[in-house]
């Protein structure tokens, strides 16, 4: 379906201007499309083999404009029968079919995000039914009742209200991303920075090894193929050189940027304790200004910069700039998620490297995806594209999205929480904590545990044990949009050889929190923050920042 819809995208484009794309609607679509395009549209979406004949039932919102063009066309009837969640209610939609295979089509031409799900029964409820999934291939089946889910991306929404008749059914559910796969209404973008000839949104990150190494990512337009990035010591003559790896980049609904290439260079056996210069060539010469980093030091004295949520705010980025301008030899920035407000839209991300301005191309760059960045159930694939890290996370994981990395005597675990389960990271987290002999330890992920909004029972009850185990010193968190900072705590109460939980924003939304909590050292309802921290040795001083860059908070840690 995924050539279907860019067969049909690239039509579009070359057919109609950039005003008229912003006007279309379902009817216009129905029209434009072929009939072989109406068809895969109809059948390909979700296919499923039933071993005898059956009945499918299929749930959709009721605050969806109108129906999928196909359901009724095909032969599903609308009954009288509701389906409830706290949020939602779904009418319920019927149809009859033999043994073999079921084909089903799209959501809609919108992005309405409560997509519909389906139950399936057997016709003869004395035969037992079985079901192979065919598209997607990995399918969640389960029972249909009270208390079930129907998106795996949202497991804590679960049915209020499910008609007798249909409990005990089979449930297939489903994601919310997919609302996504063939939307064309409203659907159309635009970035306010596309790719030119010129390297831009450059940005350092930090691989295993500090000491010895640097990676340097850019972009350009799709008429530089090669590129390369010239480095040497500062002060010193010797220049060396590292190819680049490229990829080609689409975001099929941006209108004036669709394609762009993303560079990727690792430059390795760097000087412990050094100053580098370095500059981006292509073919056509120098397509960068000259810009510098440093390697880690040799001494355990050091100092980085943290960010909640940044969501490409401008006014998070003048907090960035702002962090580079008051400790320019910070050694790396952290940011524990929701870079920007969605990660799938590479527009976002244009935005945010722009009012980051040139800051990550002198100062390194380590984050983690929030929700927003890993949006309902696709995953951090843009994040991932966009950002290189350590491929040393769990098992069967992509790479880059749960690592670690070491900096001197500080250990740093960056855990991606939105996109893979918290039980199925426990044990590659504990393994990498009790690896460490660490002074430092932080662990960096985007939903803390410790707050005044939501509960997140399973890390506390999964994760906060090995923090208190395996003495980690600050757990630092984003989320919900106003600063907290925790007692120390062990089991769950105050203790001073406790973990630290931490909360901040850098964009410039805020969030009132509920009644203060017992376990609340610190905390400001309003206002955007940064978060400044130095080690020198044994010694960790940290500071609170708010946006004219006074100190709102303070805490020191001594070994």
């Amino acid at each position: 379906m995924a050539e279907t819809m860019d067969a049909i995208v690239s039509r579009l484009y070359a057919q109609y201007e950039a005003d008229k794309l912003d006007t279309i609607g379902e009817a216009f679509v129905l029209d434009f499309i072929t009939p072989e395009e109406r068809d895969v549209l109809a059948t390909n979406y979700w296919q499923f083999q039933v071993n005898v004949p059956v009945v499918v039932s299929l749930m959709r919102d009721t605050a969806q404009s109108r129906p999928p063009f196909w359901l009724e066309s095909s032969g599903f009837k609308k009954t009288d029968m509701l389906v409830k969640n706290e949020l939602y209610t779904y009418e319920v939609w019927q149809k009859k079919f033999p043994a073999g295979e079921i084909k089903l089509g799209i959501n809609g031409f919108d992005k309405h995000r409560p997509v519909y799900f389906v139950s399936v029964a057997p016709q003869d409820a004395t035969v037992q039914l079985t079901i192979e999934p065919v598209f997607p291939a990995v399918q969640h089946i389960d029972t249909l009742g009270i208390g079930s889910f129907t998106y795996h991306d949202w497991d804590g929404l679960t049915l209020a209200a499910v008609p007798e008749v249909l409990r005990g059914q089979l449930l297939l559910t489903t994601i919310r991303g997919r609302a996504r796969e063939a939307h064309l209404v409203r659907a159309f973008r635009k970035t306010d920075f596309p790719a030119r000839g010129e390297a831009d949104q450059l940005a350092l990150t930090l691989g295993e090894d500090p000491s010895s190494a640097m990676t340097v990512q850019w972009r350009t337009d799709t008429t530089i193929k090669s590129a390369w990035v010239a480095y040497w010591q500062t002060n010193y003559g010797d220049t060396a050189t590292q190819q680049a790896v490229v990829n080609r980049l689409e975001d099929r609904l941006l209108i004036n940027d669709r394609y762009n290439h993303r560079f990727m260079a690792e430059l390795k056996g760097l000087s412990p304790g050094s100053s580098y210069q370095y500059q981006i060539h292509s073919e056509s010469g120098a397509i960068s200004d000259v810009f510098q980093f440093a390697t880690a030091p040799l001494e355990d004295t050091f100092s980085f910069n943290w960010f909640g949520d940044t969501h490409n705010d401008p006014a998070a980025g003048d907090l960035i700039k702002l962090a580079y301008g008051q400790d320019s030899t910070a050694a790396f920035s952290l940011c524990s998620g929701d870079l920007v407000n969605t990660g799938l839209h590479r527009n976002d991300w244009d935005k945010f490297f722009h009012v980051a301005g040139h800051v990550f191309a002198k100062q390194p760059l380590m984050a983690v995806p929030g929700n927003h960045d890993s949006q309902d159930g696709l995953g951090a694939s843009m994040f991932q594209a966009l950002l290189d890290y350590p491929a040393n996370g769990p098992k069967g994981f992509p790479a880059g999205l749960t690592y670690s990395f070491n900096y001197k005597n500080a250990l740093f675990v960056m855990i991606d929480a939105a996109s893979f389960p918290v039980a199925e990271q426990t044990r590659w987290l504990e393994e990498t904590l009790a690896s460490s002999a660490g002074t430092w330890k932080f662990v960096v992920f985007h939903f803390p545990p410790y707050n005044e909004v939501e509960p997140y029972p399973e890390i506390v009850s999964q994760w906060v044990p090995l923090f208190e185990k395996y003495k980690v010193d600050i757990v630092m968190g984003g989320h919900f949009h106003y600063y907290l900072r925790t007692q120390p705590l062990k089991g769950n109460r105050p203790d001073e050889h406790g973990v630290t939980y931490l909360i901040s924003v850098a964009t410039a939304a805020a969030r009132e929190a509920k009644d203060k909590q017992p376990f609340v050292a610190r905390r400001i309802e309003n206002g955007n923050f940064y978060q400044h921290f130095r080690i020198e040795g044994r010694q960790l001083t940290y500071t609170c920042h708010g946006a004219d860059g006074s100190a709102q908070d303070r805490l020191i840690i001594k070994k």
